[in-house]
């Protein structure tokens, strides 16, 4: 907490007023351009990394960058994340969701640990609220990665994207870069598409093409970020050779 309170005062003698001039010019007519789930992860620091600023982006994290699908709640019993797609999309007209998931996730890897039946019990969850929440949550993308293993690593999984009639396919880590729990955690990240697509009130807005759901990944150890390309079929690296592919893929 000492660091956090030193921190607060550098602040105030440094980016203090910069940001007070960002706000104002933000003020009255904020106009952000992405609703950005990722993980509660302290490495995590996506406005950093994406190099956004004031009003750019609603950043919503979570354990393990999940958004519950809607068939989890009824009645009047729903989250955080749901609340803040309505938030983004349907309040602010947001065009643009972003789930971005990274490599040594915490999450990710209790999740593996979680395909244990014992490990997973009913009586192991009342005790952690992590396992409960991977459980309920995080449940279908370890069915994906566990029926990839059974298949092969080497095939491709199929998606539902933003509404159940389109389908993309990926190809999972095809040059077999990362470790095991990085491609449950590349699978998840797709599965969280799904998951979006599957609340009635975006609905309309996706079948008309007027919002789209796009999936990053971020490799902690090299600072690198990948985008899903759907064109490509998998994760690709953002870099000076890629850009403009995928720029142009974005604006299609």
């Amino acid at each position: 907490m000492e660091r956090i309170l030193r921190g607060v005062m550098r602040y105030r003698h440094s980016t203090r007023e910069q940001m007070v001039q960002e706000f104002r010019k933000v003020r009255d007519n904020p106009q952000p351009k992405a609703v950005f789930f990722t993980c509660m992860d302290s490495r995590m620091i996506p406005t950093r990394f994406t190099e956004t600023h004031v009003g750019d982006m609603f950043v919503v994290r979570n354990a393990g960058n999940l958004v519950p699908h809607a068939e989890h709640f009824q009645d009047e019993y729903f989250s955080c994340e749901p609340a803040a797609l309505e938030l983004g999309c349907v309040v602010n007209n947001i065009k643009h969701i972003i789930v971005c998931g990274h490599s040594d996730c915490k999450a990710m890897n209790l999740l593996y640990k979680l395909k244990d039946p014992e490990f997973a019990s009913l009586d192991n969850r009342r005790i952690s609220p992590l396992r409960a929440w991977l459980c309920e949550h995080a449940n279908t993308s370890l069915d994906k990665f566990q029926n990839l293993r059974e298949i092969g690593l080497d095939k491709p999984l199929i998606f539902s994207s933003e509404t159940p009639l389109r389908k993309f396919v990926a190809y999972i880590d095809p040059e077999n870069n990362f470790a095991i729990e990085d491609k449950l955690s590349q699978v998840n990240t797709l599965q969280q598409i799904e998951n979006i697509a599957s609340y009635g009130f975006l609905k309309r807005r996706l079948e008309s093409h007027d919002l789209h759901i796009h999936a990053l990944w971020f490799d902690i150890y090299t600072g690198d970020i990948y985008y899903f390309s759907r064109n490509s079929k998998r994760f690709i690296t953002i870099d000076e050779s890629t850009i403009e592919q995928l720029l142009t893929e974005v604006r299609e």
